[in-house]
């Protein structure tokens, strides 16, 4: 298992595939950009997505894979993360909101590593499902 502090596949500029992409609950979304750096062992996520309503939204976030909370700005639904890596290629994080659970997402980088696919499913702030498989591009 590699290091924490070697550098993550996720690293880079990943442009949302919407065709390749799975929206069975909750709204769709239009477009999704995001952009992973990292320093040390800090993962840096800076997600820019536009909704069906045209909405753009921006969240940010700096974790480690640790298991541990680290804040989220720029979304209603959650306000935290703890993230855990599963294997080089794979992560798995617990989505918060006031401390409580709202759900789950994951993310896995392909072995040629020029495909990236997330897996979320999160109750929403206003109470709705979103069940999401997005699957992006390297950019």
């Amino acid at each position: 298992m590699a290091s924490a502090a070697e550098s993550d596949p996720v690293v880079g500029t990943w442009q949302l595939n919407a065709s390749k992409s799975t929206f069975s609950a909750g709204p769709a979304v239009k477009n999704q950009t995001r952009k992973y750096s990292q320093a040390g062992d800090k993962i840096t996520l800076e997600m820019t997505t536009t909704g069906e309503d045209g909405k753009e939204v921006t969240t940010h976030t700096t974790y480690q894979l640790n298991g541990k909370d680290f804040p989220v700005t720029g979304t209603p639904d959650y306000d935290s993360l703890s993230a855990k890596r599963i294997d080089n290629n794979t992560a798995e994080f617990v989505l918060k909101k006031d401390g409580k659970e709202i759900g789950t997402t994951s993310r896995a980088v392909s072995k040629d590593g020029k495909t990236l696919t997330t897996k979320t499913d999160v109750t929403t702030a206003t109470g709705g499902k979103s069940d999401n498989i997005m699957v992006f591009d390297k950019k």
